[in-house]
């Protein structure tokens, strides 16, 4: 019995029993895993996978316990090859990660750079994806972490570290009423107009919509956008008010659009990084952590990744107050 033929079992089972897929996912052909197949089969003394034809129909009982296993050996593989690699320091790897184009536009960039700066020979692959995405990416094991934002609950399916807070920020072009009011917005101002934002808006549950429904208003969705800059696009183009994440606002915003402060009126959002429960936790994403979140303890994650120590993470941050990301904060209030 090998790794091998492990790795390919479970890769079976997880297309599906579709051995062309597996056979692709693991980057071998389809007559080399059937072989490998068929002699660990011999050596078990039972089948994996039931059989209709040439195709595989079903996993076995016997099989199911089998793979349950084997995912727990390869688990610990992977961990023993990421210890060795934090031992002898090594500065190459492959890092996955999925995230929201916002952060993967706003907040990645600065810390990916630093990053790269102490792992030259790491490759790093950014998965911009729609907030639905994300998490399953990260479930089936496509993607080695995920930056994700929330204004409720921490995300599930892993170790959710809150790293930092931020509020939305409205958009409007120059000379709109809205930057005319001459006092802060109210919901009911929001109301009268049409609204760009981003697609989990669309969502009954999502916090744009529980926060008009909690004045008795319902919010009129003219465009949505998983990309912040093609919301400031469509604001300007006349189709409504904008509603996005503050990180999205820079300064060069000011020349065509007016930034408006709605922070009592849209409840706080978290920015979450997810990792897998009980890994050894590879040297360049506890310093990406870090990167993005400077309060997070090194040491504690590493515990709590591990699974020798229970979650006590320090209060995030308000974005504008991360280091170096005051300058950021270029609202006003409509005056």
């Amino acid at each position: 019995m090998t790794l091998t033929q492990l790795r390919y079992i479970v890769a079976i089972a997880d297309a599906g029993l579709n051995i062309t897929l597996a056979a692709d996912n693991v980057h071998a052909t389809q007559s080399g895993i059937s072989k490998q197949l068929k002699q660990l089969e011999g050596e078990l003394g039972f089948q994996v996978f039931t059989r209709r034809g040439k195709s595989l129909d079903a996993i076995t009982p016997a099989g199911a316990q089998v793979l349950e296993r084997a995912r727990s050996i390869l688990h610990e593989a992977r961990n023993i090859r990421a210890l060795a690699a934090n031992l002898r320091e090594e500065a190459h790897g492959e890092l996955s990660v999925a995230t929201t184009h916002t952060q993967a536009r706003f907040v990645l960039p600065e810390a990916i750079a630093r990053l790269k700066q102490h792992y030259p020979e790491l490759g790093v692959h950014i998965r911009p994806q729609g907030e639905g995405r994300i998490i399953s990416l990260f479930e089936s094991g496509e993607v080695d972490l995920v930056l994700v934002s929330t204004s409720g609950q921490p995300p599930e399916g892993g170790i959710a570290v809150p790293l930092f807070r931020w509020y939305r920020r409205a958009i409007v072009p120059l000379g709109h009423p809205l930057a005319k009011l001459g006092r802060p917005l109210r919901i009911q101002d929001l109301a009268e107009y049409p609204l760009v934002s981003y697609e989990s808006s669309l969502q009954p549950e999502s916090s744009l919509r529980r926060s008009f429904a909690a004045a008795g208003l319902v919010p009129r969705i003219a465009c949505t956008s998983v990309d912040a800059d093609l919301i400031k696009t469509y604001v300007l183009a006349g189709l409504g008010v904008g509603i996005l994440a503050e990180m999205a606002v820079g300064a060069a915003d000011a020349r065509e659009l007016v930034t408006l402060d709605i922070d009592d009126l849209l409840p706080v959002c978290t920015s979450w990084l997810v990792l897998r429960r009980d890994h050894v936790l590879r040297s360049y994403v506890a310093q990406l952590a870090r990167l993005v979140a400077p309060q997070i303890d090194e040491a504690e994650l590493r515990r709590v990744v591990a699974g020798h120590a229970e979650p006590h993470w320090p209060e995030p941050p308000l974005w504008n107050e991360l280091p170096q990301r005051g300058v950021r904060r270029t609202t006003s209030r409509a005056a």
